[in-house]
């Protein structure tokens, strides 16, 4: 069976869920299409609009330390700028390409996660800069594409005796039919996708926060050490370069040159 894109995925905001797309525009270069646009920063983190430079994934506000994010369910606009928030008892819509609708955001934030005020989150935007966990590492980093297989994960439930959602490893680009793991031997060779052709970069090492469930936002899956223990690595999925843009979408075919 011939590798396929399964599934696009976007992560507008850092740490918040994700939303399916049906086809998307890679360009050569960049990232992929308003992926962690926005991140709500922690109080003193350091970050400048005017002069936006990589910091820490540890300087926001994520899954990683803060699972209940996970119980959120968001969708942004990009035409109106409208970002809205859906938690277990309330909700909101937020201007946030707008001074006051970040801030409203943040506020929602706050009081969500039961912060004190000095523990009051402030979201960023910088465009074109991403704000992705390997954004410290460079800006080619920065503009990665994350590409998760489903092969590798349903073999990673087998293994485990545990079901593993591949929605765990927020990756923008979900493919099958792929043998599992294959993937990670892949590092430095180019791939088309569609009508686009990129380049794997890097294994993509997971952390804590893919131990979070995303249904009920508790750590019940220790998926690193597990990896680990199983694999002798805690790597799901790679990071990938756009070469060539191009258009694509669910059921393209993936080719590795």
């Amino acid at each position: 069976m011939a590798a396929k894109i399964e599934s696009l995925t976007r992560f507008p905001v850092k740490g918040l869920s994700g939303e399916s797309l049906d086809s998307v525009e890679l360009q050569a270069g960049h990232g992929f299409p308003c992926d962690r646009r926005f991140g709500f920063a922690r109080p003193n983190s350091g970050f400048d609009p005017d002069n936006p430079k990589p910091l820490p994934k540890t300087r926001f506000y994520m899954l990683a330390r803060d699972a209940t994010l996970a119980l959120l369910k968001t969708g942004f606009n990009e035409d109106s700028g409208l970002l809205s928030i859906t938690a277990p008892d309330n909700s909101g819509q937020f201007a946030i390409t707008t001074k006051v609708g970040k801030q409203q955001a943040s506020d929602f934030i706050k009081s969500y996660l039961k912060l004190t005020d000095d523990e009051t989150p402030e979201l960023f935007e910088a465009s074109p800069h991403r704000f992705t966990d390997v954004s410290v590492d460079s800006t080619e980093m920065m503009n990665a594409v994350s590409i998760i297989n489903l092969d590798s994960v349903n073999e990673f439930s087998k293994d485990i005796d545990y079901e593993v959602d591949p929605k765990r490893f927020r990756g923008n680009i979900h493919i099958t039919g792929l043998t599992a793991f294959t993937e990670l031997d892949m590092v430095g060779k180019q791939i088309t996708i569609g009508a686009s052709r990129l380049k794997i970069v890097r294994r993509t090492k997971r952390c804590p926060a893919t131990e979070v469930d995303l249904n009920s936002g508790v750590r019940n899956l220790k998926t690193p050490k597990l990896l680990l223990e199983n694999y002798g690595h805690m790597d799901m999925g790679v990071y990938a370069e756009v070469i060539v843009g191009g258009t694509i979408s669910p059921g393209d075919e993936v080719a590795v040159l």
